[in-house]
């Protein structure tokens, strides 16, 4: 009997290596979960953000043609503020007419990608009669929007 002694004191330290090790693991998962979880919210933000843009578009259709562009901000030059549109819409849009109404539109939409998303740009384009709004973002905050970084791409007709 005398033998034994300090054997339960091996079996102790062992239980709490593996009591560790799955603490570990547990931490593991939660890690993941939480940047799987930005990431879908990321997602959603930029699809709700896309149909955002189709709708204006949908409602301004008359010059639909305004909202094709690949450098959304006014320039500097000849804007004042992030937060003040360029254009006699800034009070209310019913003051403006419907290019104007358009360059409104399309600052909000850009400043909505750059507050919501992280790195988030966006852009419009047409083929034949099909517009394809795209909508990227830094998701994994590398600082650099990419190949590596996801994108949303919706397709719709006016």
């Amino acid at each position: 009997m005398h033998k034994s002694r300090g054997f339960t004191l091996i079996e102790v330290l062992v239980a709490v290596v593996i009591l560790a090790l799955g603490l570990l693991g547990l931490a593991g998962l939660q890690i993941t979960s939480l940047r799987n979880s930005q990431s879908a919210y990321n997602r959603s933000q930029a699809t709700q953000l896309a149909y955002d843009i189709a709708d204006r578009m949908r409602a301004n259709r008359t010059v639909a043609g305004n909202y094709l562009s690949a450098a959304l901000l006014p320039s500097a030059a000849t804007c004042s503020s992030k937060d003040t549109p360029c254009s006699a819409c800034a009070a209310t849009a019913s003051a403006c007419t419907a290019a104007e109404l358009a360059e409104k539109d399309l600052f909000d939409w850009n400043i909505a990608l750059t507050d919501t998303l992280p790195g988030g740009t966006g852009s419009i384009t047409i083929s034949g009669a099909v517009y394809t709004v795209t909508v990227n973002w830094d998701d994994n905050r590398d600082a650099v929007v990419d190949a590596t970084d996801p994108m949303f791409t919706m397709s719709f007709q006016l």
